[in-house]
């Protein structure tokens, strides 16, 4: 099979070849923009030569082949590289594209961004979290071989090919995601580490003396080493990985950072800064390069076109192979159809309505009551926790654990590796077959924070759970209490941030998370919320719909309350209260903004819009973002400092959130 063979001359010939041309390519984009990072692609170029040329399994013509292998560049800034291999491969990528890198609306942006350029796996850029990406699609793939490769056939086994720097290693985030592959022995995993000892300011040794092949056997990799600017160095090591591969292996890839640059190779210099006019003419002298901007040889078109057929060819084989399985197993083809189409049944709603809770519950326990039926309804629901599984209630009790060398499971224990979890979700999720979901504390989302935001860039299908969501929580204190992180990920484009006032709200924020195409936070209580009788609407009439009126006044409004999660009942409470004063007042229950502002104005006027009286904000954080809501003469409940540590009931009372307290404020004002 292609890759599992070593190199003749004459395909080393041609590789050489291909590798001054990435260099050429790479450097002169990076020239033509004025912006870029030409060190690493003309570092690597060898080692993508060898990769697109002759070790990956996947068909340019149709990237999203399922038993493709996936290349991913941790060391996004390097991305040039991979658009020169990308290119040069036969994948929808112009010679055109390649001149426009880094300008406006071009498929070849600063860093590699996933559904903006074939081929292109994963979002990277921000260093390490490639790593985790890589991790994510491994496991998923370990899932996926698991439950539908059969003895007689073996319709999955590609492997997962990460590049990343030394920048990538030193972060914390590939760390996380590494030992936690060590963990599982992902035998399909394959981390090449650009050892160029260079990072932008400066030299490597200046910052770090760590042993990186030592750390990666102490997390079970299997470690190899290899000159990357030497193709037989690493023909030598990558042409037996597919046959004899055991466990995740970690290759220290030894390279010259800017390779043929006569003054900036080797040094910074060539990190993050444009070669410059000169040194361009003084890097083709010197590889023996023609005068031609972005040449590229007869001899490598030639060789490409070639081996594009036959990479074509590859996926045709796996096709009839495929159709045989199915045959042969027509239940399990039936599970891969509908993990691959990912569809939510329509009549989920109702299946869901058949929950019946208590009439006091916390929403992570009303949530895990959720799970168990989405569980048995969704076979493409896999879910994890961060070593909180028994106190966020992300388990589906009927499915066992992912563990060592054991992928039956549906219930990943990431260990306390928030981040790393986070990354790795979303490399689960790249599968195209996976919907994954994650839990944490609240108060921990600012440890997974660039991981969300990257699967939000990327427009990935990933589901946070986040509980212990308020001050609420109590005596473990501010450490543990969450204040500003509402305001914080209300902020971030693309994320859904539902926070659910009792169980029906909560079923109606599952719904909501299934169905949007992009991530959503699952905001929850620790403790129990009674479950309100004006919340038990049809998911379209209520809070599907983002925001909606829980109680409606009878005449002239004077007062509006808005409230979310664990306040919901709090602003019934006070409105309740208020009618006793004469008042008239309506209460309005904003559990997803974002879904609000997707609303038509008619709708969202005669919830929150009109002559409502005074305006009041009811929730436990921060009032950032309150105003949009209760204007500038509003009143903000909230609470624009840290929390304490003390048990819940004193807390209500020192920050104001009693009937009694707000009553007061509210009458007084």
């Amino acid at each position: 099979m292609q890759g599992s063979f070593k190199m003749d001359s004459a395909l080393k010939k041609i590789l050489e070849k291909t590798a001054n041309t990435i260099r050429q390519l790479s450097f002169e984009a990076v020239q033509k923009a004025n912006s870029g990072h030409p060190g690493l692609p003309m570092g690597c170029a060898e080692l993508g030569a060898y990769l697109y040329g002759h070790f990956l399994r996947h068909n340019p013509k149709n990237p999203q082949w399922m038993n493709r292998d996936r290349m991913i560049l941790s060391a996004g800034h390097g991305s040039m590289w991979l658009y020169s291999c990308l290119h040069l491969s036969g994948f929808d990528l112009s010679l055109d594209d390649i001149k426009h890198f880094r300008q406006l609306h071009s498929k070849t942006p600063g860093h590699p961004e996933y559904g903006e350029t074939p081929g292109v796996e994963s979002t990277t850029g921000p260093l390490g979290q490639g790593v985790g990406n890589a991790v994510g699609q491994a496991l998923g793939l370990k899932l996926l071989e698991q439950k539908f490769n059969e003895e007689e056939h073996q319709i999955l086994n590609a492997k997962i090919v990460c590049l990343a720097g030394d920048g990538c290693l030193m972060e914390g985030v590939s760390n996380e995601a590494s030992s936690f592959a060590g963990h599982l022995c992902l035998d399909n995993l394959i981390l090449i580490h650009d050892a160029n000892k260079i990072t932008l300011d400066g030299t490597l040794d200046q910052s770090s003396s760590e042993d990186v092949k030592a750390r990666y056997k102490a997390y079970g990799f299997e470690v190899l080493e290899m000159d990357g600017n030497d193709l037989d160095s690493i023909d030598e090591v990558m042409s037996t990985i597919r046959e004899s591969q055991t466990r995740p292996i970690y290759i220290e890839c030894h390279t010259i950072i800017g390779k043929g640059s006569p003054n900036k190779a080797n040094s910074s210099k060539a990190h993050g800064s444009p070669l410059g006019p000169d040194e361009v003419i003084a890097a083709k002298e010197a590889l023996g390069l023609p005068e031609e901007e972005f040449y590229i040889p007869q001899s490598v078109k030639t060789f490409f076109e070639e081996k594009l057929s036959k990479q074509e060819n590859l996926e045709g084989e796996w096709k009839q192979y495929f159709n045989t399985w199915q045959k042969a197993h027509p239940d399990l083809a039936k599970e891969y159809q509908a993990m691959l189409e990912r569809v939510i049944p329509a009549d989920l709603e109702a299946r869901l309505n058949k929950i019946e809770f208590p009439a006091s519950i916390s929403g992570r326990k009303a949530s895990q009551e959720v799970i168990q039926v989405l569980g048995n309804e969704l076979p493409f629901l896999y879910g994890g926790s961060a070593d909180l599984s028994g106190s966020d209630c992300t388990m589906m009790k009927q499915f066992p654990l992912v563990g060592q060398n054991d992928f039956k499971g549906r219930n990943i224990k990431y260990g306390i590796r928030e981040f790393g979890m986070a990354t790795i979700a979303s490399g689960l999720f790249q599968t195209h077959m996976i919907l994954p979901y994650v839990g944490t504390f609240f108060t921990f989302s600012d440890y997974l924070r660039n991981a969300c935001r990257l699967a939000c860039l990327a427009k990935y299908h990933v589901i946070y759970q986040f509980t212990h969501d308020s001050v609420f929580l109590g005596e473990d204190g501010p450490t543990h209490q969450p204040v500003e992180h509402l305001a914080a990920l209300r902020a971030m484009p693309n994320l859904h941030v539902f926070r659910p006032g009792d169980s029906n709200e909560v079923k109606a924020a599952w719904l909501s998370a299934l169905n949007y195409p992009y991530p959503t936070a699952l905001v929850l209580t620790r403790q129990n919320l009674p479950t309100l009788k004006e919340t038990a609407l049809p998911f379209n009439e209520g809070a599907g719909r983002g925001g909606y009126i829980l109680k409606k006044e009878s005449g002239k409004c004077d007062y509006c309350l808005f409230a979310t999660g664990s306040e919901i009942s709090l602003a019934m409470d006070v409105a309740a209260a208020l009618e006793k004063q004469g008042k008239q007042v309506r209460v309005v229950s904003l559990p997803c903004w974002e879904l609000f502002d997707l609303q038509d104005k008619e709708y969202q006027q005669s919830v929150s819009g009109g002559e409502l009286g005074q305006r009041v904000s009811i929730e436990a954080g921060v009032s950032f973002g309150w105003h949009r809501f209760i204007g500038d003469n509003g009143i903000a409940i909230s609470i624009d400092e840290f929390g304490r540590s003390a048990p819940m009931s004193d807390i209500a009372k020192e920050f104001g959130f009693t009937v009694d307290d707000i009553l007061s404020r509210l009458l007084t004002s």
